[in-house]
């Protein structure tokens, strides 16, 4: 027997109270390709948005790292610190290879029982054979649906590969890279612009006879920092160890996101982020919606699989190809 269907009204009111039977239900309208779910969900997210608190009261926290480094046992560890610190933590993913790799908390939800068990934690995974684009735009959106049910702490896991970490930096305040101990040719592998990004490094697994190469690496990647261009944050990334099997370290992380926090906050970067980010997206979504208007439309579709033949053909030239297809979207 299918599920009543909620009103936006009954979305609202469960989000509000902290119902995340309900919450979970809303990111699945979000989730949704339905055009009647995808209705509902905006209107679900625009009355949230009207009386949501202050725009910077939640952290967001980007989190990424090499396949290996850990990022399930860090973000439980994490997690649980912050939940005994009397936060609300909401964990969600952008994964959008995790229709072939089963994901990283798509796996790894298994793997974080304590937290995954914790009332005041909320773990959602990617949806699985999406494009970047559509997962990261269904995560931004999720965030705005956790943080209206209460969610102060937002923890954003990406797979570490790819183009995922430039998407989930314009949804974060803070972006965090998970490293591994062993400093030498390894620092060659990883991508400059991923360092670039980064506000806090932290080596993990640095336990048991780890914990030279641990130091070691620290003392690599510290010196790295120092070669890279100033942030327009105003901030120095922080380069700290931890073991997340151990959860040492875990505090000192927590204490430099505050301290970015606080920076950013008074010096308003913060707040200007958050509005840049609001602009990327909505052009994203314009984008994203005006292409669609017109490679679904029948004149267009008509239009390029006359000429597209013409052009593999070397019969005509791509650039007058796509002026006639744009004039036959102008003129339907």
């Amino acid at each position: 027997m299918p599920r009543p269907k909620r009103t936006v009204e009954e979305y609202v009111r469960g989000i509000r109270a902290g119902d995340r039977v309900i919450l979970g239900q809303a990111i699945t309208l979000v989730e949704s390709a339905r055009p009647e779910h995808q209705a509902q969900a905006q209107a679900v997210i625009n009355t949230l948005l009207e009386t949501r608190p202050a725009d910077t009261a939640s952290v967001r926290i980007a989190i990424t790292g090499a396949p290996g480094v850990g990022k399930s046992t860090f973000i439980e560890a994490l997690g649980m610190y912050l939940v005994e610190q009397g936060h609300k933590v909401a964990v969600l993913a952008i994964d959008p290879s995790s229709s072939v790799s089963h994901g990283s908390i798509l796996g790894d939800k298994t793997r974080m029982e304590r937290l995954a068990a914790s009332e005041q934690a909320f773990i959602r995974p990617s949806p699985s054979g999406e494009s970047l684009g559509g997962v990261a735009r269904k995560t931004r959106e999720t965030v705005l649906l956790v943080e209206a049910a209460g969610y102060d702490i937002v923890l954003i896991e990406t797979v570490g590969v790819g183009q995922s970490e430039t998407a989930v930096h314009r949804m974060t305040d803070v972006f965090l890279l998970l490293l591994l101990p062993g400093a030498g040719d390894e620092l060659q592998g990883i991508k400059r612009g991923i360092v670039e990004m980064a506000d806090i490094l932290a080596v993990n697994k640095a336990d048991g006879d780890r914990i030279q190469l641990a130091n070691q690496a620290r003392a690599h990647y510290l010196n790295a920092t120092h070669l890279l261009p100033a942030k327009a944050s105003g901030w120095t990334p922080q380069v700290l160890t931890c073991s997340a099997q151990d959860q040492t370290g875990i505090p000192g992380i927590w204490e430099a996101v505050q301290a970015y926090r606080d920076q950013t906050l008074a010096n308003s970067y913060l707040q200007k982020n958050r509005r840049y980010q609001a602009h990327y997206w909505f052009r994203e979504a314009l984008d994203s919606g005006l292409q669609a208007l017109f490679y679904n439309n029948p004149g267009v579709q008509a239009r390029l699989a006359e000429l597209e033949p013409e052009v593999l053909a070397g019969r005509m030239s791509p650039f007058a190809a796509a002026e006639a297809v744009i004039r036959k979207f102008l003129e339907s």
